[in-house]
């Protein structure tokens, strides 16, 4: 009886192991990155806004929350385009999801006061 249990068992963290989903969805983030860094083109910066807004809006992974730093990027990417309320929002809404980010962001928030 005891093997069966612990066969069970096993049988359950092999399954849960193998199905187990990434903490964030990353998708688009690195090439959008590369060929904006590469580029520096308004098609680069606008598909690199494009991948922010989606994950963003639409974060998946098992904890349905923006990636870390994606906020800030892409609140600090707003404020250089002078598009500063929005971008503010989200360099807040970065310290909320990350705490730990909070003495970084505030620094950043002084410069555009």
């Amino acid at each position: 009886m005891k093997k069966i249990f612990l066969i069970l068992g096993l049988a359950i963290i092999a399954v849960s192991c193998s199905t187990t989903q990434p903490l964030y969805n990353w998708k688009g983030y690195d090439e959008a990155v590369y060929s904006y860094i590469d580029k520096s083109s308004d098609k680069s910066v606008d598909n690199l806004i494009a991948v922010y807004e989606k994950l963003i809006t639409k974060p998946g992974g098992s904890r349905s929350i923006p990636p870390p730093g994606v906020c800030a990027d892409y609140g600090y990417l707003l404020l250089q385009k002078g598009e500063v309320e929005k971008g503010r929002e989200l360099l807040v809404a970065e310290t909320t999801y990350y705490p730990e980010s909070k003495p970084f962001i505030d620094r950043i928030l002084k410069r555009f006061e």
